[in-house]
């Protein structure tokens, strides 16, 4: 299940969202995504209300990341597995600074895809889990 949420910079949605969802449809061959969901003024969490309900296996929401000193069009991607009211950051991956000038769409979508592919053989999302995996 893919969300796109504004959270607290919708510049970087509007720029880098489909560049991103595009390369990741290129990764992940074979896979069955639901329907995409747009959210206003989503946080991550919003992922979990969604995936519960729908019953999804993972959770992917990318969202507007905090405008910093230098960039406001950050987008951040957020992994949950099994997701439910109630989960915390530690049960989630995260890839952030998704811009040019950060981590290029693409290099982003190969490290989701990643990420991905290993809550699905794994079952499971979080640093405390899959920390090595990325060494």
């Amino acid at each position: 299940m893919l969300i796109v949420a504004d959270g607290l910079s919708a510049t970087a949605v509007d720029r880098h969202a489909m560049p991103l969802i595009n390369a990741l449809r290129a990764q992940l061959g074979g896979w069955k995504i639901a329907p995409l969901w747009i959210v206003e003024q989503g946080r991550v969490a919003i992922g979990d209300e969604i995936g519960e309900r729908i019953g999804a296996k993972l959770a992917v929401v990318m969202i507007g990341e905090r405008p910093g000193l230098s960039s406001a069009d950050s987008l951040g991607v957020y992994l949950t597995w099994a997701p439910r009211v109630g989960r915390t950051d530690a049960e989630r991956n995260c890839v952030s600074n998704i811009r040019p000038e950060g981590l290029e769409p693409a290099a982003a979508a190969m490290r989701v895809a990643m990420l991905m592919r290993a809550a699905r053989e794994r079952q499971l999302t979080g640093v405390l889990h899959t920390s090595r995996l990325l060494g």
